[in-house]
Formats: structure tokens, C-alpha cells, sequence
């Protein structure tokens, strides 16, 4: 029987259960936490990162390994997976969604009112959870949690599938909205581990490490005390708030001490055990108590340092200031070269499993990590397993063509840096932020983006496969932007030789007559740097002049 290292406590009173100790016979009773203040790091160590944001703020936030990638992989998959069986419309957030009998703003905790009578309604999840499973008194998400069943889960062809996309680092979605560790825990007893006998997060480390892939592990519970606020309606008891949370109003959006508790220990457990390499945060983080804050960013860095190693930390919103971590763009991307580097995570379809998923096609994923990487960012796909655990064969279609053009054009794309100006071209994003993916954004051959290896290289993709001559007009000789001449132009992935024209138009390059791929075409000019003359004291003139 495993016993459970942190015992929670529980805010109810001493008589609803006994707070003496973990219960050493019952691994499945609720696990409680010591009534402590925060722990404080050893920071006897002159050089360790102290729990302050000027301390904080030294560490090397986008180390070049980071930058370096271009492209993670992360995965949703858990007990929503199950949940989302048989649903006609798929619910990412089915463990807040399946206690909507009426229907209410999480964002206020007011119900909705619809129609002309202006009556409150229940949510489809709701409706589809009562008919399939019961009421959600008798069959909550506890429940469904039991009926998790990654069976055909396999941690090596999980590897060898990102390794063939190209991803240069990966790992699971260790905790989503739902509160359920994806790892062996010693902490919470809502784990995989103990559920189904498998350590997801430990299995996938191996496999990923074995291919020389950094290891992320991604965390979303910071808004489990939003999402299972209405439980309490129905099966949440006092003996499952390990789970979901202690009782509170639908207007309280404070956690309280044992929370914020909770979702240190699960972090910090994760980190001591797996050592990840990238822990990205989703939202909701920013409202949490800010010492807490600070007491996880001072940890992950110091065990960076004890690990040897350059850890990156990835957070939206304002969860974190800019000097300690990386920022994230939900869905979306900016639509202009940005100074400070970030990221994007996004998904081809619905985050979760769903039965009618409906994937944009492998062109899609292509332009838009080139726009990118163009931008100065990176992109973290999301691959949603089914609920057994194994990818579904549009996945690993798209995975494959992905890997397949950056085996071809990763020149251009990996340890790049961003160039004068991200791209030319009509297709541009309308404003930028997050969730923009919602504009429907096709490119043209007539778009253009650009990418540099130090200063003798640029990189210039056409993102669709060219119809005539391609005419950059960036490099138009009135601009003088190019910072050296053109010494050589080559198209990655082909023999064919590249003619091409520099003048006042721009750079023409003649149409290709074949091309190295259906997706976008990628072009390395190689520039060479005339010698400054009189630096060394020579006369500069002629003939001695």
C-alpha cells in the first residue's frame, strides 16, 4: 500500500475525518497537507536565486538551447479523453461543463438566462453525462476518472512519432483543469499511476530523453478551483476536496492556503522526480498568491543549477514578469516581429479527443510555424491521443509531412534568428494575440518570410509553390536593406540551379521547374561582405594619392 508523503489538510473540521497523520491502510482515502508556512529553499548556496523577482530576474529566461528548437510537442490526454466517448460535441472542459445544470458565467458565477422567458438551461455536457453515465450525484467525475483506461498507450512510438515531426523537445500534459496527475504521486492519489498502473510522465521521459529530445511537462491546475467550483451540488464531498478542491462559492476566485499548497507540492514533486527540461503553464496562474509565485520560479531554477542543466519556464498572461520565463500565445501569434522571444501553443483540432474531429491539413501547421519562427517564436503542438492512448492516424499523417519538410528546409528554420523584417506579402494577421487562429489565414506565393543564421545567411520561404518568377521585393536595390551582396542562392532540398536577377523591383527569382515539396519552398541566400578600407591606416587613395 503506497503512503503518501505530503498530508493535506483539510479545511473542514477535525470531527468530518481524522488529521492525525496520512492513513497508511487506505492509499485511496484523502491525502492532507501540514498546516506550514511556505517551505524556504536552502539559499545558503551565495549563488542561489533568492524567492525576490530582482533575484529572479538574473537567470537566463530563453536560453539558445530554447530558441534553438522552434518546435515542443505536448499532449492532451487524461480521464476528459474518456469522458468526451460518444459526445456529439467534444468538451475540453467536461469536468466544469458536466455540473452546468444551469448553465452559469464561471467568469461571475451568475446563471444564464435564455429566451423570452428568460429561463436558465442545462449544458449539452450535462445532458449527454446524465444519459450516458447518470446523474452527476450518483456518477461524477471521480467516477469517470475509474474508467480511464490507457491500454494501448506506448511510450516509444509516442517518441519515435515526435521525433519523426521534427519536435525538438516534448512531454505530457502532467495535470490538466481536472486534477489529475499524469504521473506516480506520492502527493495526491488522483494519479495514473495508482488509477491505471501506469507513470505516463515517467514512461514518456525515457523514451523522449532515448531520442535525444528535451523533456517538457505542462500544468493547468491553478484553475482547478474555478472548474469544480459547482461539484459541490452534486457528488463532491468533503472527502474528495483532494480532488475537487474545498467548498466554495461560485463568486470566490481566491484560492485558499491548502490550495495553493496543493499546487506547489504537485509542481514541486514533478520536478524532483522527472527533472523537465521546459514547465509551461496554462492561464489562471496570475491569480494565485504571488510569494507562491516566486517560492516555484526560485526552486525550478536553483535545481536547474544543482541539475547542471538550462530549464525554461513558459506562462501566459501575466502569471510571471517577462525576465523569468518565456510567454505564450494561446492559438495565436502576433502579427509583427517581436523583440523579446515567444511561443505559441495551438492544436490541429480540438485539444482533447473528439469522435467527429475535424484536422486543419499539414500546409496549415507549416505556414504557420514559418510565421512563426519568423517573428522570433515557437511553436508547441498539441497532439490529442485517443482514449487508449494511441494517435489517431490523422496525427501521425500530419506529424510525418511536418518532420518530412523540416528534414528538407530545418536549415532554415532551426538555431535561425529573426532577419531586418519577419516577411513581405498581402496575408497578414488582423491585430495579433491570442486565439486568432479563428481568422481564416491562407497564404500565397506572393507571402514571404525570412529567417538569418548569423550575418552571411538569409533565409526567404515562398509560402505557396511558385506559378511564375518569384519577385522579393524587400530586397529591392532602392531599399538597400541586404547588409551584404548576394554571393550565391540556392533552393533547400534541390540540385536545381536558382537563377535569379538583383534591381530595383526586387530579388527575381526564376520559377523553379520542379520543387522539393507540396508545402512552402525555402530559399538560402548566401550574402558576402565587402572589406572596409583605411581601418587599418592605410591610405585609402590611389596610386598613393
Amino acid at each position: 500500500m503506497k503512503l503518501y508523503k505530503l498530508c493535506f489538510l483539510s479545511i473542514i473540521s477535525v470531527t468530518a475525518f481524522n488529521l492525525t497523520g496520512c492513513n497508511e491502510e487506505q492509499p485511496h482515502q484523502p491525502t492532507k497537507i501540514q498546516k506550514s508556512e511556505p517551505q524556504q529553499i536552502n539559499t545558503k548556496k551565495a549563488d542561489a536565486y533568492q524567492e525576490n523577482w530582482d533575484s529572479l530576474s538574473q537567470v537566463n529566461h530563453k536560453p539558445d538551447w530554447f530558441q534553438d528548437a522552434k518546435l515542443g510537442i505536448y499532449t492532451h490526454w487524461g480521464p476528459t479523453s474518456t469522458a468526451n466517448i460518444g459526445m456529439k460535441w467534444a468538451s475540453g472542459w467536461y469536468g466544469l461543463d458536466m455540473y452546468m445544470d444551469e448553465i452559469y458565467d464561471w467568469k461571475t458565477g451568475e446563471v444564464k438566462l435564455y429566451g423570452e422567458d428568460k429561463q436558465p438551461k442545462s449544458s449539452y455536457a450535462y445532458q449527454h453525462h446524465v444519459e450516458a453515465h447518470g446523474n452527476p450525484t450518483e456518477f461524477g467525475y471521480k467516477d469517470i476518472i475509474k474508467q480511464f483506461n490507457p491500454n494501448k498507450f506506448n511510450a516509444e512510438e509516442w517518441a519515435d512519432l515526435f521525433k519523426l515531426s521534427g519536435a525538438k523537445f516534448a512531454g505530457p500534459v502532467a495535470v490538466h483543469h481536472d486534477n489529475f496527475a499524469m504521473w506516480e504521486s506520492e502527493v495526491t492519489r488522483w494519479n495514473a499511476k495508482d488509477f491505471t498502473g501506469k507513470d505516463i510522465t515517467g514512461k514518456l521521459k525515457i523514451a523522449l530523453e532515448k531520442r535525444d529530445l528535451k523533456f517538457l511537462t505542462s500544468f493547468h491546475h491553478a484553475f482547478t478551483w474555478v472548474y469544480y467550483a459547482n461539484a459541490y451540488k452534486f457528488d463532491a464531498t468533503a472527502e474528495s476536496a483532494d480532488l475537487y478542491t474545498e467548498q466554495h462559492e461560485l463568486t470566490d476566485f481566491t484560492p485558499n492556503k491548502n490550495f495553493h499548497e496543493r499546487w506547489f507540492a504537485m509542481l514541486k514533486e514533478v520536478i524532483d522526480k522527472y527533472q523537465p527540461d521546459v514547465i509551461w503553464f496554462d492561464w489562471w496562474v496570475e491569480m494565485l498568491n504571488e510569494e507562491y509565485r516566486k517560492k516555484f520560479v526560485a526552486y525550478y531554477y536553483n535545481k536547474g543549477k544543482e541539475w547542471g542543466k538550462e530549464v525554461v519556464i513558459n506562462y501566459k498572461n501575466n502569471s510571471f514578469p517577462e525576465s523569468v520565463g518565456v510567454l505564450d500565445y494561446e492559438r495565436g501569434r502576433p502579427n509583427k516581429l517581436k523583440d523579446e522571444f515567444w511561443m505559441t501553443d495551438t492544436s490541429p483540432g480540438a485539444w482533447f479527443y473528439y469522435e467527429n474531429a475535424k484536422f486543419v491539413n499539414p500546409n496549415e501547421i507549416v505556414d504557420i510555424l514559418i510565421d512563426i519562427v519568423a517573428k522570433n517564436g515557437l511553436m508547441l503542438l498539441n497532439v490529442p491521443p485517443n482514449p487508449d492512448g494511441s494517435i489517431p492516424p490523422e496525427m501521425k499523417s500530419m506529424l510525418a509531412k511536418l518532420g518530412g519538410w523540416l528534414e528538407i528546409n530545418g536549415e532554415g528554420i532551426y538555431e535561425t534568428r529573426p532577419w531586418a523584417v519577419f516577411g513581405e506579402g498581402p496575408t497578414r494577421i488582423n491585430r495579433g494575440g491570442h486565439k486568432i487562429e479563428k481568422q481564416k489565414i491562407e497564404y500565397t506565393n506572393k507571402d514571404i518570410r525570412f529567417t538569418k543564421k548569423g550575418n552571411n545567411t538569409i533565409f526567404a520561404f515562398v509560402m505557396a509553390a511558385p506559378t511564375q518568377d518569384i519577385v522579393i521585393q524587400t530586397f529591392n536595390t532602392n531599399l538597400s536593406v541586404l547588409e551584404g551582396k548576394i554571393k550565391s542562392i540556392e533552393m533547400l532540398g534541390s540540385t536545381e540551379r536558382v537563377d535569379w536577377q538583383l534591381n530595383g523591383q526586387g530579388l527575381v527569382i526564376t520559377q523553379p521547374k520542379t520543387v522539393p515539396s507540396e508545402f512552402a519552398i525555402g530559399y538560402k541566400i548566401s550574402l558576402y561582405h565587402e572589406e572596409e578600407i583605411g581601418i587599418g591606416g592605410e591610405d585609402p587613395g590611389t596610386n598613393g594619392g
